[in-house]
């Protein structure tokens, strides 16, 4: 990826019972009764997006990019394979750091429905391998302390926790913390 702008596409990927499919805005109306759920906001904040604000952001992500190129915007729809319901999401948002190595910021949802069955877990996992056949070097998530389902899962994806808190959430890193003199 030498060019900013030129950020890998999503592409679907089978994850044991999941498939994973590249976001689109026609997504959008199967997602919001997916997504229209306050509990959903719990950890993150903020409230659920209308039919018409979701239709447009799935337009604006299925871009793949930040209008000036310098995010990668990767984002999936997680979908059961045994009865095909949408269960969540899985997103990655890359970008180049000033020495050229490229970082992913990753998140996942899953519908209140559908927790506590290793969809997240899976979905994450599946675009990490994914992520990483992109020379992805870095990849990062940001978890409320409180929460400690999405921990689990960024520990299964190889993060740790920094000391690093952004917004009341906590950085996790799959990048060794750097030693300085003593250490």
């Amino acid at each position: 990826m030498p060019d900013p702008a030129q950020w890998p596409a999503a592409t679907e990927i089978t994850a044991g019972a999941l498939r994973l499919e590249p976001l689109r805005a026609a997504h959008a109306a199967e997602a919001f009764t997916l997504l229209d759920d306050v509990r959903l906001h719990t950890w993150i904040g903020g409230r659920p997006l209308s039919p018409e604000q979701l239709h447009a952001r799935y337009r604006r992500l299925e871009q793949g990019r930040s209008p000036d190129g310098e995010q990668g915007w990767l984002n999936w729809m997680l979908r059961r394979n045994s009865d095909r319901r949408l269960v969540g999401t899985v997103q990655a948002t890359l970008e180049r750091t000033p020495d050229g190595r490229v970082t992913a910021e990753l998140a996942w949802v899953i519908g209140t429905a559908h927790q506590g069955h290793g969809h997240a877990r899976t979905g994450a996992l599946a675009m990490a391998h994914w992520l990483r056949t992109q020379r992805v070097d870095v990849l990062l998530a940001h978890v409320h302390p409180e929460h400690r389902a999405s921990a689990g899962v960024a520990r299964a994806l190889g993060l740790t926790p920094t000391d690093t808190v952004v917004d009341g959430e906590i950085r996790w890193s799959s990048e060794a913390p750097p030693s300085g003199p003593g250490t």
